[in-house]
């Protein structure tokens, strides 16, 4: 854990807005269980490197309910997946079968293609109990779009800490605030998981082009307004931007570099060739990607749009 010292900007300044974009979240169902779905938007697509960005729940399951994502296809992205609260397991046609519990990161690296699958534990869904996370989507740069894929695995007691001021952030992926994430990304990234007391002011890191910062819990505010959970601010590049906390508050920062040309999304694919999107449509659809080790009987169709 490191300690840095604190010089911050002042967070309610309003005579040059640091923001250039405020998104809600948008209720999605996703086979019974609710997500607020920030990326993409039509104003906004990308932030950095991230093109998907997904809060599952807050959910309280009773005992013997649970999540049953089936087995579907990943091609051109790395899934980020990391919990609040809760836990998933996820299987994967690689073979893996790993529990994901709070404060841990999955990273699993598509590339040219893999397939998966998230359902509540034995033991989780016989207990029942809250559920809530984070999952995001990371595109990749054109050299690793057909990269081999794999899954790691990061306990949580593998990420860095930094305290700041009235903040305390874990590094989950990529660079920020002096600390590096083991996640094996493969641009420039930052994805950090904050939490402030009440009175705390937290800068944004300045060394990366694209930043934003999503609000899980309470209240924060910049260049005089006042943001509830559920929103993503994204930030101007190059400004000074700096958040403060009107009581205890919970956020996820995340950006990094923008990534050169054009990405395509279509349904669990991402590319920067339309064409190879096509193809992946047409392998899922003729089962010609490698089956989810462990979770064989069940897949989730191709979409008919």
């Amino acid at each position: 854990m490191s300690i840095l010292p604190t010089i911050d900007p002042v967070c309610d300044e309003t005579s040059t807005s640091t923001i250039d974009l405020v998104l809600e979240g948008r209720p999605r169902d996703v086979g019974g269980f609710e997500v607020r779905r920030a990326l993409p938007a039509r104003e906004r697509r990308m932030v950095g490197p991230f093109i998907f960005f997904d809060e599952m729940g807050r959910a309280e399951l009773g005992p013997g309910q649970g999540i049953d994502v089936r087995p579907h296809p990943h091609i051109g992205l790395a899934t980020l997946t990391y919990l609040f609260e809760g836990e998933i397991m996820h299987r994967d046609s690689l073979g893996s079968a790993q529990a994901i519990r709070p404060g841990d990161v999955n990273w699993m690296l598509a590339g040219r293609g893999i397939a998966h699958s998230e359902r509540s534990t034995p033991e989780a869904r016989r207990r029942g109990g809250p559920l809530h996370g984070i999952q995001c989507w990371v595109a990749l740069p054109e050299q690793g779009e057909e990269a081999a894929p794999r899954f790691d695995h990061h306990p949580a007691a593998a990420l860095p800490s930094v305290i700041r001021g009235g903040a305390r952030l874990r590094i989950l992926a990529g660079s920020a605030y002096g600390a590096t994430s083991p996640v094996g990304v493969l641009s420039p990234t930052f994805y950090a998981d904050a939490s402030l007391d009440a009175g705390g002011t937290l800068p944004l890191p300045d060394e990366h082009a694209e930043r934003a910062a999503y609000l899980v819990a309470g209240a924060v505010s910049c260049d005089g307004r006042r943001f509830a959970p559920g929103t993503l601010i994204v930030f101007r590049p190059g400004a000074g931007a700096a958040l403060c906390a009107e009581g205890q508050a919970r956020l996820v920062l995340l950006g990094g570099a923008p990534l050169g040309g054009q990405r395509h999304i279509w349904w669990n694919f991402v590319s920067s060739s339309r064409d190879r999107i096509e193809r992946a449509k047409a392998e899922w659809r003729e089962e010609r990607f490698p089956a989810v080790i462990g979770d064989e009987g069940e897949r989730i169709p191709l979409p008919e749009r």
